[in-house]
């Protein structure tokens, strides 16, 4: 059975996604990130499509979309119910390596347990893969900067609070996570409106298992790209010390946030692997949420307004 969807048959199931009555609240409509072409796009990347094969491991046994080629990256708003709403938002980043995005392993489902603790979640679609002749995270960066100057301007409509807005980043959505932390002081492209003016910093990050923080021929000294300052946000990381992408880049990197005096907690778990999203299974590293949620409430992030 062939297991790859077109980019019509992706766009008919998610269309399907928007129209099922939820009780945790509403999906909207996809939003457009860019009014018209991305910075720098061309054309030549390919059709958007679910890049999955037959082969593929299964996860918590289901199977992954993994959708490649995009080009037109978007936001989709996921509401909580109106009783549950607290107000903050989370924006969510899949990861896979900037090269595909683990669209609901890593999204989609996130954004509905965001939904479930009375969060709303914004689904970004950025672009993979890697753009020729740019550093891997740069086209994303620009969707990051660009997404979270869209929440704040749109807060009011979404019943949002903008300065209770975070970033949840998996793998290299956590690395671009980790970016937009630390870049945040000026856009890296021209501004297109009056969302560009609006402050891009997150006002929390989370973490999860990340990948590329650090760089393993060097010590383990933070990659460059990655900005440290005083001026983070307090960030939460979660990770198994087993995992084939490497423990070392939370450790040094939470170190480096605590020499700089930002807020942060580290969980590292003995076992667990890597992509496992919030698909619960036997390993401790899959309860992160329960602690994330326990973090979020303690610093006063899931107050109502």
């Amino acid at each position: 059975m062939n297991h790859r969807m077109t980019s019509r048959a992706l766009a008919f199931a998610f269309a399907s996604l928007l129209l099922i009555a939820s009780s945790r609240g509403e999906i909207l409509k996809p939003l457009d990130l860019w009014p018209n072409t991305a910075p720098g796009e061309k054309g030549d990347i390919g059709e958007e499509r679910d890049m999955t094969k037959p082969t593929e491991n299964l996860i918590a046994g289901k199977r992954v979309i993994r959708l490649g080629n995009v080009t037109k990256p978007t936001l989709t708003v996921y509401k909580p119910a109106p009783d549950k709403d607290t107000g903050a938002a989370v924006v969510v980043c899949p990861g896979g390596g900037y090269h595909i995005l683990a669209l609901d392993l890593e999204g989609t489902e996130v954004c509905e347990w965001l939904n479930s603790i009375g969060v709303t979640g914004v689904l970004l679609k950025y672009r993979v893969p890697k753009r020729e002749g740019l550093p891997r995270h740069v086209p994303a960066l620009q969707d990051a900067q660009r997404a979270l100057g869209i929440v704040r301007q749109r807060a009011k409509e979404w019943r949002v609070d903008p300065a209770r807005i975070g970033f949840l980043g998996f793998s290299a959505g956590a690395h671009l996570t980790a970016a937009l932390s630390g870049d945040h002081q000026v856009r890296s492209y021209p501004a297109v409106d009056e969302a560009d003016s609006l402050s891009c910093k997150p006002d929390f990050s989370i973490l999860i298992y990340p990948g590329g923080l650090t760089l393993k021929n060097e010590g383990d000294k933070i990659a460059p790209e990655l900005k440290i300052s005083t001026n983070l946000p307090p960030a939460f990381i979660a990770m198994s010390a087993d995992d084939p992408v490497r423990v070392e880049n939370a450790m040094f990197y939470a170190l480096a946030l605590k020499d700089a005096k930002v807020p942060v907690d580290l969980h590292l778990y003995a076992t667990g692997s890597h992509g496992y999203g919030l698909r619960p299974s036997s390993e401790l590293v899959t309860t992160w949420p329960g602690r994330v949620e326990e973090w979020m409430r303690h610093r006063g992030w899931l107050g109502k307004k």
